[in-house]
């Protein structure tokens, strides 16, 4: 098969569209004959030599796919050669075919095509497993996203949204706010012009946000702190903005708020297959009934991976970009 691989770390000329083994299902795997992946900011770390797979993962780049099932490994159930899926992957989906585990794969949900479906995994699962299942948003709570337009806030803002909370976000300039507001966000905050502490307080009466949903990581953890209402639940999935900070535990002590930070790569395979299935139970029917899409800025040829990480690293981008083989 082909895939792009990284021969040395680089920019994005450092991406290889090349002839490789085919990978072969292990047991409890399936293998995908990939139709689609989509462009992850884990893909562009992992080119510069910066985040390695985990031990046993392929080891090209693509945290997700979608594509027909081409054969099953030992003990798999429930599955047939054929079937239209989609994965989450820990590395892998930037080639003609890859082998997942079988509880990361979804069937492909009702009314949505495979190039579409490829922008799901990650973003659905990232969203679920730490706005809902960690951070518990419940209806009538207020969710503050920061990177409103990229594929995890445009997921993000739907999902909360769906489940009848209020939404503020952060972007980069008017346009991104208003594909935003498109998908139903309630406050619109450009963090190059407005501070988004005094925004969240004057759009909550003083209250705070109940839930921060994070991709910046240690520039914003004070100021995220003093957003937070009571009880509030800072979740931290990203660190564009570095990884070390000071926090005034004073702060969080008395609001009674709490932070969490997780990554979804490295994670064992018995919790990736558990918030798999939480999606497949409260995110697919969403998708299926037409209240939740994927966001697709636009679509490019694998062999073009190195376009399309240009693209997400320049953030000109609204959604995913995602590469069709």
């Amino acid at each position: 098969m082909r895939a792009i691989t990284i021969p040395e770390p680089g920019g994005p000329e450092a991406l290889v569209w090349a002839d490789v083994p085919d990978p072969e299902p292990a047991e409890g795997e399936v293998l995908i004959e990939v139709v689609a992946s989509a462009v992850n900011r884990a893909d562009l770390l992992q080119r510069q030599g910066f985040y390695d797979p985990p031990p046993g993962s392929s080891p090209y780049p693509g945290l997700e796919c979608s594509g027909r099932i081409a054969a099953l490994g030992p003990g798999v159930h429930g599955w047939a050669v054929g079937d239209e899926v989609c994965a989450l992957l820990a590395g892998g989906g930037y080639a003609e075919k890859v082998a997942v585990p079988a509880g990361q794969v979804l069937p492909l949900p009702t009314g949505l095509d495979l190039v579409s479906a490829a922008a799901l995994p990650e973003v659905a699962c990232t969203v679920w497993s730490n706005v809902f299942m960690i951070a518990h948003l419940r209806p009538g709570e207020t969710l503050l996203v920061h990177g409103g337009s990229s594929g995890i806030g445009t997921m993000a803002i739907q999902l909360a949204k769906a489940v009848g909370a209020r939404v503020a976000v952060t972007a980069g300039g008017p346009e991104k706010l208003a594909r935003c507001a498109e998908l139903g966000a309630d406050v619109l905050i450009d963090y190059r012009e407005q501070d988004f502490v005094q925004e969240i307080r004057k759009a909550t009466d003083g209250k705070g946000a109940d839930v921060i949903l994070d991709i910046i990581g240690a520039k914003y953890l004070q100021r995220n702190v003093k957003t937070l209402g009571v009880s509030g639940r800072l979740a931290i999935i990203g660190l564009q903005g570095g990884v070390k900070a000071e926090l005034n535990l004073a702060a969080l002590l008395n609001k009674r708020a709490a932070i969490t930070a997780t990554s979804l790569r490295a994670r064992p395979l018995n919790e990736k297959a558990a918030i798999v299935a939480a999606v497949r139970e409260h995110v697919w029917p969403l998708i299926g009934n037409g209240q939740v899409r994927p966001i697709v800025d636009r679509t490019l040829p694998m062999a073009d991976a190195a376009e399309a990480h240009r693209v997400v690293d320049a953030s000109v981008h609204v959604g995913k970009v995602v590469l069709t083989v």
